[in-house]
């Protein structure tokens, strides 16, 4: 059940915003809102890092393989009710309140999950940090692609998400020292990393207020004059950087201002409005959420069971493995702007696959020594991070802007929980059996997944590469006409 709409309003606002230059304004934005991935990516992580610590009595908790793998379940589990929870509240209250609100429940669950002194403890702050960190998913990518000119998004937004890689290789570097015995003791080391955590999230927090609510979101919610004062005051900013005057853009759009929208609408317009968009949403988060979540953050284990790789030196195999997924993110992201969508993501996720098949051919022949097996990850991840940097991009831009944090939040809910609950789980289990038959098994899973994502992309993939948000999806307010 949606509000009843106001009268008609006239605006350019979207246009303003997507004809604006390259300045620092868009600099503070990435830092304020993007650097929350670096966080995400050392929170995700750092239970991988350190679970050989954990399974070890002088740890303090003395948790199974399997534990661990529940654990990185239950992290999942909370991100994605989390998203569902916070990307209804961004829609309906702002993207700049919930994205304040998310990163706090993101400091505390950390803080919290640093003392704790049993595995029941520690799996509630784990739930809790992935609430916050789900709620962050909906709100960011919402304000960024908002904020961000329409012919420089794509590469914005995956470089943003491909950013999560070096939060996961601080969290392999920062391992080396902290869970060095010599250093801190068995029971401290692995804290220390859940505190620092929140440190850094801390700063993120003063930058972040600073960043102004969307203008988009505020004149489709009938605060034009709010949205129009924070317009002009990046007019400015932006002409003050640039040293040129800004032409104002001829094209406008016309809604019809409402308050709030119900699930009922939020429903119907993924189903029955865009039923080809929302298949490829969650074609692409199964496929992505179970090679990442599965796979990846199972690795301290498959290195320390099968190549006998000791705990403290588990993160300088994950050190690189994290390079090549930023770096494939960095490269290839502008690509997704000029090649455009449909072909690179297409391109990322079924050559991701056949990789990984590759290297799961050779991991169950023995051909492979921990070194080489990680650059193996290294080549498959170069690739598969642009990929599921892509995901968020697209199920970003494909819906309406009432719409567009709960569609987010849907699809990571949705994608991950098939892919990213299962996944962990099933994968402890596997590694806890010693068989590289069956580890092998999950490789194969999760390159079928990400082959059969790619698929779905090049056959109903919907080229959005430069388009302004508006005309990908007109707003559910949008007068009819525009």
């Amino acid at each position: 059940m949606t509000t009843a709409r106001s009268a008609a309003i006239e605006t350019r606002i979207p246009a303003r915003l997507d004809r604006l230059p390259w300045s620092r304004w868009h600099w503070l934005v990435l830092t304020g809102l993007g650097t929350v991935w670096i966080l995400d990516g050392l929170e995700v992580s750092v239970v991988g890092v350190i679970g050989p610590r954990l399974t070890d009595p002088s740890g303090g908790l003395g948790l199974s393989d399997s534990q661990i793998g529940l654990a990185a379940s239950v992290y999942v589990t909370g991100a994605c009710l989390g998203a569902l929870l916070f990307g209804y509240l961004t829609d309906r209250f702002g993207r700049k309140r919930l994205f304040l609100i998310t990163l706090a429940l993101y400091l505390a669950a950390t803080v919290a999950t640093a003392f704790s002194m049993n595995a029941l403890w520690f799996y509630m702050c784990r739930f809790l940090t992935g609430a916050g960190i789900g709620g962050e998913y909906a709100a960011i990518n919402s304000a960024i692609d908002e904020l961000i000119p329409a012919r420089v998004r794509g590469r914005v937004d995956i470089l943003v998400n491909g950013s999560f890689w070096i939060g996961t290789t601080m969290a392999a570097a920062l391992s080396l020292p902290i869970l060095n015995s010599d250093l801190l003791p068995s029971d401290l080391g692995w804290r220390a990393m859940f505190l620092l955590g929140a440190v850094l999230g801390l700063g993120v927090m003063l930058v972040r207020r600073t960043v102004p609510e969307s203008p988009r979101w505020l004149f489709i919610h009938g605060r034009q004059d709010e949205a129009e004062r924070i317009v002009q005051g990046i007019e400015r900013e932006v002409e003050e950087d640039s040293g040129k005057r800004l032409d104002m853009p001829g094209v406008s759009i016309t809604v019809h201002p409402r308050r709030a929208i119900g699930f009922g609408a939020i429903v119907k317009t993924m189903v029955r409005d865009y039923p080809r968009r929302s298949i490829l949403g969650l074609a692409l988060f199964v496929g992505q959420a179970f090679l990442y979540n599965a796979v990846y953050f199972t690795y301290a284990l498959v290195l320390t069971k099968f190549f006998q790789v000791p705990d403290g030196r588990v993160g300088l195999y994950l050190i690189p493995i994290g390079f090549g997924n930023f770096v494939g993110a960095l490269f290839l992201g502008r690509l997704f702007d000029t090649v455009g969508r449909r072909i690179m993501i297409s391109g990322s996720y079924i050559l991701s696959g056949v990789l990984l098949i590759g290297t799961g051919l050779l991991f169950r022949q023995g051909a492979l020594s921990a070194a080489t097996l990680t650059l193996c990850w290294c080549v498959v991840f170069f690739f598969a991070s642009a990929g599921a940097s892509a995901a968020y991009l697209t199920v970003s831009e494909l819906f309406p802007m009432e719409t567009r944090a709960m569609a987010i939040a849907f699809f990571y809910a949705v994608g991950t929980a098939l892919g990213g609950i299962i996944g962990p789980a099933l994968f402890g289990r596997l590694v806890e059996t010693g068989e590289v038959a069956a580890v092998t098994d999950g490789y194969f899973l999760g390159a079928a997944l990400m082959i059969a994502a790619g698929l779905v992309e090049l056959a109903i993939g919907v080229e959005a590469a430069g388009v302004s948000l508006e005309k990908i999806a007109p707003p559910l307010s949008a007068a009819k006409g525009h």
